[in-house]
């Protein structure tokens, strides 16, 4: 099973990515996470991801699809992935050659992601958890993301869930969903072998 994440920060993704990592045995992967590795590289790719993960812009195309796409080549994600943060333009999902099952939209207000992330804040781990640096990035996921969420929906992949419930809540309904698609993909292929 091969499953997107996607959300403004705060959205509960990381925390709902390894819960289904665990339930399910798939490997979750942030996108984020890569590209905060990238920038401790004294390397021109790394400096420049540094610059531009901690201003809060979003990575160029050209640069994250040959990252993710190298990445998922790996053998642990041969069986399938959770991965968060990818795709954020719609160029990055017509291009992403990995094939996907379903996608997860975890849908919670500004307002909340904002109150959420500001305990991140104050507790400064990251350079990149400014609040100017949170704000620009939410308006970038309105900007640029939120289409990436009509192209998704448009091929029927996409599954909408409300991020404002409890974390458990949340975790039942997305397993919910998952086995829907299990048993969808089970009907099509006995009728394909029935055929």
């Amino acid at each position: 099973m091969k499953i997107i994440l996607i959300g403004i920060q705060g959205a509960g993704k990381s925390t709902q990515g390894n819960l289904l990592s665990e339930k399910l045995s798939l490997p979750y992967l942030s996108s984020g996470h890569i590209f905060r590795q990238m920038t401790k590289e004294k390397t021109p790719l790394g400096r420049f991801m540094k610059e531009v993960v901690n201003s809060g812009a979003l990575v160029p195309d050209d640069k994250v699809l040959p990252v993710i796409e190298e990445y998922l080549k790996k053998p642990e994600y041969v069986n399938g992935y959770i991965l968060d943060g990818f795709p954020r333009t719609v160029p990055q999902a017509k291009a992403f050659s990995n094939g996907v099952d379903m996608v997860i939209s975890l849908e919670v207000s500004d307002k909340e992601a904002l109150w959420r992330l500001s305990g991140r804040v104050d507790e400064g781990v990251r350079e990149d958890n400014t609040l100017a640096a949170i704000r620009k990035r939410i308006a970038s996921f309105h900007e640029f993301t939120t289409p990436v969420l009509d192209h998704y929906r448009r091929k029927g992949l996409l599954h909408t869930i409300n991020g404002e419930q409890s974390i458990k809540d949340i975790h039942r309904q997305i397993l919910e969903r998952i086995k829907m698609i299990e048993a969808a993909q089970k009907l099509v292929a006995t009728n394909g072998k029935n055929s």
